[in-house]
């Protein structure tokens, strides 16, 4: 039974044990789902952190691999300096006092990533995995004018979709508007949210509250990371992270956003909770990529889809 007092989102993580908060789009996607996670180990949850990763894992020493494409990540993994999110927020975790590995995937297919989640959950015992988007353009169903930058987070929903062996497979977005710089329109991201919702799997909105404990953290997780990489900090936080400090319009906080116009605003902090069911069920090209080894392979797959469409849903004003 869901409560006005607790967005369902919320409601389903508390009923599990032990959850996997993973990032489904690679690079800081992971830092998204951080004030969640440490609101449930507040809660007494167990909790572990994963990300898909954008470094180069297969230079890293053996050690490191529990199994094939799972990387266990910690702030002393021997690796070249340079863009490394999972270390970089192992070593976050360790100035704080928490536990330090982040778990890493590489960069695949949706057949070796599901295994490797399969490999991980089984290691873990967890009940719950949450997806977690930094944006919103995991909930763009491929019928749209843009999709954003689909094909990691795609890898990740159908990867969990198919494990039907936990019992509790959820997504959350943060980041809402941080998407329309890759052409991804948000009036057609709020009519697939409604289609959700009709299906049943829509679990809510709530927005980080900057006064948290678990907003401060996250504020100071985001600015250690930028001092970790002054030349390629992540948009997507740095725009939620303004917009919890409550700047607004164009902030500029990375020589990275120069070249367009940014609508930093309160809607940013906002989490956008669904069901994986629900959401994979509601994408139009999925199945297709069930068979997929390469994340190039899964490009093609869209391109192809995408050529085959009689049109495209067009992009649509805000009417207010």
């Amino acid at each position: 039974m869901t409560s006005l007092l607790q967005p369902p989102l919320i409601t389903r993580l508390l009923a599990a044990e032990r959850i996997l908060v993973a990032g489904a789009g690679g690079g800081f996607d992971v830092y998204a789902g951080l004030p969640i996670a440490l609101a449930l180990r507040a809660a007494g949850k167990e909790v572990h952190l994963a990300n898909l990763s954008f470094t180069h894992l297969y230079g890293l020493p053996g050690e490191v691999w529990l199994e094939p494409d799972v990387a266990r990540i910690g702030p002393d993994t021997a690796a070249p300096e340079g863009y490394f999110p999972e270390r970089t927020l192992a070593r976050w975790l360790r100035l704080h006092g928490m536990p330090d590995t982040v778990w890493a995937f590489p960069t695949v297919g949706v057949r070796l990533l599901r295994e490797a989640y399969r490999r991980l959950v089984a290691h873990l015992g967890v009940d719950a995995v949450l997806l977690v988007d930094g944006g919103t353009d995991i909930l763009m169903r491929g019928d749209e004018a843009g999709l954003g930058t689909p094909e990691e987070d795609m890898a990740s929903l159908a990867a969990v979709a198919g494990l039907t062996e936990v019992p509790e497979r959820l997504v959350a977005c943060l980041g809402f508007g941080v998407d329309a710089h890759h052409g991804v329109n948000h009036a057609l991201v709020l009519e697939n949210l409604a289609a959700i919702d009709r299906a049943g799997g829509y679990l809510g909105a709530f927005s980080i509250p900057r006064g948290s404990r678990e907003g401060a953290l996250y504020l100071d997780a985001v600015e250690h990371a930028r001092a970790a990489f002054p030349q390629h900090p992540s948009i997507v936080n740095g725009s939620v992270a303004a917009a919890l400090r409550g700047e607004f319009g164009d902030v500029r906080f990375t020589e990275r956003t120069k070249d367009g116009e940014l609508f930093v605003n309160p809607l940013m902090t906002l989490y956008f909770g669904v069901t994986v069911e629900a959401l994979a069920a509601e994408n139009r090209y999925l199945d297709r990529l069930e068979q997929t080894v390469l994340t190039r392979q899964i490009s093609t797959v869209i391109e192809e889809f995408r050529d085959e469409l009689p049109r495209q849903r067009p992009p649509r004003q805000f009417p207010h």
